[in-house]
């Protein structure tokens, strides 16, 4: 049975206008690594699983999130070495929520795509069998 928890997270949730906004602006500004790896997960290429990116949840904006999953996949580029704090208290409250946050660094998804790849997809087949 899927985690209640994560049941409502997109569905009939209120987001706040701002964060809708800055959401569809950074869809506008991918960086490269994450144009890349969108490229991949899109139209549920990896194993079928769907996939949105820049997602609101929470007053959070995640990375990709797959709901079917409950899955938060973050990209860390070098700004998150200067905000170790805040993405703790970030990845603790989506956690709460019964969500999984994996994090990749943005040189690991350009150098080290497949593994990348076959690591999301392994959480997705196990956090959706559960």
């Amino acid at each position: 049975m899927p985690d209640d928890r994560k049941r409502n997270i997109i569905v009939n949730g209120y987001v706040n206008t701002d964060k809708k906004l800055r959401a569809k602006q950074l869809r506008q500004e991918m960086t490269p690594a994450e144009n890349h790896l969108w490229q991949l997960l899109r139209r549920e290429q990896l194993g079928g699983f769907h996939f949105r990116r820049q997602q609101v949840i929470d007053g959070f904006i995640v990375d990709f999130y797959c709901h079917k999953a409950g899955l938060v996949v973050e990209l860390d580029g070098g700004i998150h070495l200067q905000q170790k704090d805040a993405d703790a208290v970030r990845d603790n409250a989506l956690t709460n929520r019964g969500l999984t946050v994996i994090r990749f660094t943005n040189e690991e998804v350009l150098n080290e795509t497949q593994r990348v790849l076959q690591r999301i997809l392994a959480y997705c087949k196990r956090l959706s069998d559960s």
